[in-house]
């Protein structure tokens, strides 16, 4: 299922679509990880994230069993995280043109390489890798708190990702 990306309101550049998923719809409220999503503007560009929310429930995940260092995560739960674009983009010094990506990493302790991928209809850790668009990386901080469950958010300047006691951000502007 693919999704139509863009609508323009008000002047302000949105995405009306709702984030793809594999299940269906009476599955979907008994995830234990929920799908979410967010939104932001990103120079005319409307970006919108769609990803699982795994939560911690007592277990390591960074580092741990959930999102290994070394290893390829999906990042997230169920689907792989989807980011769609209205317009282009950089992430980190990865141009994305208009149109729906995948986003992987691979955790590490420094430094975390992100992965954007065109394949966009695969379902947990398959890895089309013949469909990779390229890699950049996201540095890797400390929260002030524990984060019990994934979150992302888009700003105007970065895609961050917080987990545990994790946070990584991925500088994303809008493409010249």
């Amino acid at each position: 299922m693919l999704l139509t990306l863009m609508t323009v309101l008000a002047g302000a550049p949105t995405i009306a679509t709702p984030c793809y998923t594999k299940a269906p719809a009476a599955q979907l409220a008994g995830r234990a990880s929920p799908l979410d999503s967010v939104s932001a503007t990103v120079g005319t560009a409307a970006v919108k994230v769609c990803y699982g929310r795994p939560k911690l429930n007592n277990r390591t995940a960074v580092g741990g069993t959930l999102a290994p260092f070394g290893k390829l995560w999906r990042t997230g739960a169920n689907e792989p995280t989807m980011i769609h674009t209205s317009a282009p983009i950089m992430l980190g010094n990865l141009r994305l043109e208009a149109g729906s990506y995948s986003i992987y990493t691979i955790p590490a302790a420094g430094e975390w390489a992100i992965l954007v991928n065109k394949g966009t209809e695969q379902w947990g850790t398959a890895y089309p890798e013949a469909q990779e668009l390229g890699r950049t990386t996201g540095a890797v901080t400390a929260t002030a708190a524990p984060v019990e469950q994934f979150t992302m958010r888009v700003t105007g300047a970065a895609l961050v990702m917080e987990w545990e006691k994790t946070r990584v951000t991925v500088p994303i502007t809008a493409a010249k």
